[in-house]
């Protein structure tokens, strides 16, 4: 048998010990990019979910000033602290559009009564289908979408208070 034959497997061993040690030592990239960022909203035009709040469709979401679209749910436990989040945002002048994903007119206003509301519009999504439109995937989920309806940002998950300043930086820059 010849020397390279014996030390074939050690050689493999050596080159496999290599490549997992190079892929530990550099992470892949974990943040979820979306493919909507840069392209117009889908069309929608989603029903008034209370009476107290207007409708909301795609066409109020290209005034000319930027909006945060916020997807949540009454029954949704990370939505409780993102609300308080979402109303520093809006004392900061910010628009903050919602849209309620498979929810109920009175567990909603009994979610907003406890938590606050920050919402100048909510649109109910009874099946999920704008929020299946757009990519997303879960609650809660946010959209910085500029003046002229194009989506600039998404954000999955909760917003944090950690990430107010890049909340705001993204919209300054959606103007």
């Amino acid at each position: 048998m010849s020397r390279a034959v014996r030390f074939a497997p050690l050689a493999l061993l050596l080159a496999i010990i290599v490549a997992l040690v190079w892929r530990l030592a550099t992470p892949v990239d974990t943040n979820v990019h979306s493919n909507l960022e840069g392209k117009p909203l889908p069309a929608f035009n989603l029903p008034a979910i209370l009476p107290n709040k207007p409708a909301l469709s795609s066409a109020d979401l290209a005034t000319g000033q930027p909006h945060l679209v916020n997807i949540f749910a009454s029954w949704c436990v990370p939505c409780i602290t993102e609300v308080k989040v979402l109303q520093r945002l809006k004392q900061n002048g910010v628009h903050i559009e919602g849209i309620a994903v498979r929810d109920r007119p009175d567990d909603l206003t009994d979610f907003l009564a406890r938590n606050g509301d920050p919402y100048e519009r909510i649109g109910g999504d009874d099946q999920s289908q704008v929020q299946i439109s757009l990519g997303s995937s879960g609650v809660p989920e946010s959209f910085v979408v500029d003046g002229k309806g194009v989506i600039r940002f998404q954000q999955i998950g909760a917003i944090q208070a950690s990430d107010v300043p890049m909340i705001l930086s993204k919209l300054e820059q959606a103007r």
